[in-house]
């Protein structure tokens, strides 16, 4: 079941950062969690968090909305800081992993939740209600009970529920996690349509690779704590900062060699030289390296026939 393509969620856009996140530390008893992260979220981007376990996305994700209380460093959405504020005065809508819909509520009363704390007239909520359930491909199912849909259903009345009261930022955290295979990849794309359509600047927390390749208009790269890349999703993969970030995100294969001068370097018998390394920033001559290569670049060619003697080839990397 497809999410509608109406659009009612108004504006994006705007010199001031969504989120302004400026020297967060985050220290737990025994290690630190986080290192010292700086970040700026965009308005109206999709942003993820990608990382192995450990890395600290969560911790992140949870500092940013008030559920986990950051050891320094400072938090601004909109230019206002939000740093000390509890999570029910901080403006956002949050999806969890196991959904965390009441069951003994119907889709309509969970969807509804966060308006009738807001004391929003009966009309208005029930009129809201249905534009999101018909958003999320849903229309029918107000009256139903969360045990009567499937893992995917339930998620996407959890998009809603948070999109009800027209939050300014959404996060989701691991959201596709709990889902079987083929459920995850449709929704990923619903979701995605789902945060254009809408808008709003999203921040999504994820392991898989795979989704926030083919999700994040950022990915944010992290691992012990620290932002290892923070780039386009092409970046990230064409252009990786660090060996981490190469090996971790897509599959690659590593060259290990010693510097020759230049551009050029030798992997065990093999002389390469790599055409797309600038001269000024080639390693000294002697200096152990390593080359890593997709398996969607071209082949490493021979240049050259191999010598009398047999003892090495000469060949290129191309850029």
């Amino acid at each position: 079941m497809e999410m509608t393509s109406a659009k009612f969620v108004a504006t994006r856009a705007g010199s001031v950062p969504a989120l302004d996140i400026r020297g967060v530390r985050k220290e737990f008893e025994t290690f630190c969690a986080l290192r010292h992260i700086d970040l700026t979220v965009y308005q109206g981007e999709m942003l993820c968090f990608l990382g192995p376990s450990g890395c600290g996305k969560t911790t992140l994700l949870r500092i940013i909305a008030g559920l986990e209380k950051q050891t320094a460093g400072t938090i601004l959405q909109l230019g206002r800081d939000i740093s000390a504020l509890p999570p029910a005065r901080r403006d956002y809508g949050i999806v969890f992993q196991s959904y965390a819909l009441f069951p003994n509520l119907t889709i309509a009363d969970n969807v509804a939740y966060g308006l009738v704390n807001r004391r929003t007239s009966r009309a208005e909520i029930a009129q809201r209600v249905q534009e999101l359930l018909d958003l999320v491909g849903l229309p029918t199912s107000g009256r139903k009970y969360p045990s009567q849909l499937s893992g995917g259903q339930q998620q996407r009345v959890a998009l809603a529920r948070a999109l009800a009261t027209r939050p300014g930022l959404l996060l989701l955290d691991e959201p596709l996690s709990a889902l079987d295979a083929l459920e995850r990849v449709r929704l990923r794309g619903e979701i995605r349509r789902l945060q254009q359509q809408v808008g709003v600047t999203t921040i999504m927390v994820t392991h898989d690779q795979e989704e926030a390749l083919s999700m994040a208009d950022r990915i944010v790269v992290m691992n012990h704590g620290v932002i290892e890349q923070v780039g386009t999703p092409l970046d990230v993969y064409e252009r990786p900062a660090t060996p981490f970030v190469a090996d971790f995100v897509g599959r690659v294969n590593v060259l290990a060699g010693t510097a020759l001068g230049g551009r050029r370097f030798r992997v065990g018998t093999l002389e390469l030289t790599c055409e797309a390394a600038a001269a000024s920033s080639s390693p000294a001559r002697s200096q152990p390296l390593s080359s890593s290569r997709r398996p969607s670049h071209r082949p490493v060619q021979r240049r050259y026939a191999q010598p009398a003697d047999g003892r090495h080839r000469k060949g290129r990397v191309p850029g």
